[in-house]
């Protein structure tokens, strides 16, 4: 059924969100790409599995799994965005690529590569609505995605701390000039962005109740696409390429199979960045503008 297609591709794209707003939040405010994202949405969703097989708790297992995400991402931030931002541009890129390598090959090392299963606490929840069937699980990871971009949108917009945000995205050395604090800033940006991948790790990990060492590395390509899609820079932007692309994924299987998948969702991205390069959901000025 169309309807439940289109359900399914929505629900998937709330994973797809959270990873391309962390993406955005890096380009967006800080023009770094970071590549060791796909590390970070591991962390939170194999960190989960890995700590419950510790022994601990399955709710203290995912504060955990969240606790290493952030401290993971500022990490990052600290050896490679901080040391070596004065460096040729492409150096902190290679360097966060580096801790994406090093995080996944950690985890094979203490647990192997294979897939593993993981419970989900929600059990085969479900609501109804006529013939359409929603997940829990699925439900639970949108409204969470969707009320946290809204509150990072509004702090950005709003709070003391959201403008000096902007105006380090902006321009950097006159920010330091009037007095913005970008050494206090910049690390909270990036564990805000370890935390939103983490959570989309967590999420992924108890909806879809399978996880691996790497199982974040397709993932982060579908987020950065919904980035450019959404518009980079746009956390509205993003929101709306993530939930694209997860349709274009459920449809491409429904129609096509699950081999062209790749095909459709990749090729829309190409057809994006010909036809529209500032992103399908933002303006030519507003692609001018940070967040």
């Amino acid at each position: 059924m169309l309807e439940q297609q289109l359900v399914n591709g929505v629900m998937l794209g709330a994973v797809y969100v959270l990873v391309a707003v962390s993406f955005t939040l890096s380009w967006g405010l800080l023009n770094f790409l970071n590549f060791s994202i796909p590390g970070l949405f591991m962390l939170g969703g194999f960190g989960l599995w890995a700590l419950m097989q510790e022994g601990l708790p399955r709710g203290w297992a995912m504060v955990g799994a969240l606790v290493l995400a952030g401290a993971a991402a500022f990490m990052v931030e600290r050896f490679t965005f901080r040391l070596q931002r004065s460096s040729q541009p492409v150096v902190p890129l290679v360097s966060s690529l580096g801790f994406l390598i090093l995080f996944e090959n950690l985890a094979t090392a203490r647990y192997g590569s294979d897939p593993r299963s993981i419970a989900s606490p929600f059990g085969d929840a479900n609501l109804r609505l006529g013939e359409v069937v929603f997940s829990l699980p699925h439900i639970t990871s949108l409204a969470v995605a969707l009320v946290l971009v809204a509150c990072t949108h509004a702090a950005l917009k709003r709070s003391r701390v959201g403008r000096g945000v902007r105006a380090i995205a902006e321009d950097p050395d006159t920010a330091r000039i009037l007095g913005v604090e970008i050494e206090r800033l910049v690390p909270l940006v990036f564990v805000a962005g370890g935390l939103f991948t983490g959570l989309a790790g967590l999420g992924f990990a108890l909806t879809y109740q399978q996880v691996s060492p790497f199982m974040g590395d397709q993932i982060a390509l579908k987020g950065v696409s919904a980035m450019v899609i959404g518009g980079m820079g746009n956390l509205w932007g993003a929101v709306a390429g993530g939930l694209l692309i997860g349709i274009l994924e459920v449809m491409a299987t429904h129609f096509f199979g699950a081999d062209y998948i790749n095909v459709i969702v990749y090729g829309v991205l190409l057809f994006a960045v010909v036809l529209r390069p500032q992103g399908l959901f933002s303006s030519a000025a507003a692609a001018q503008e940070k967040l």
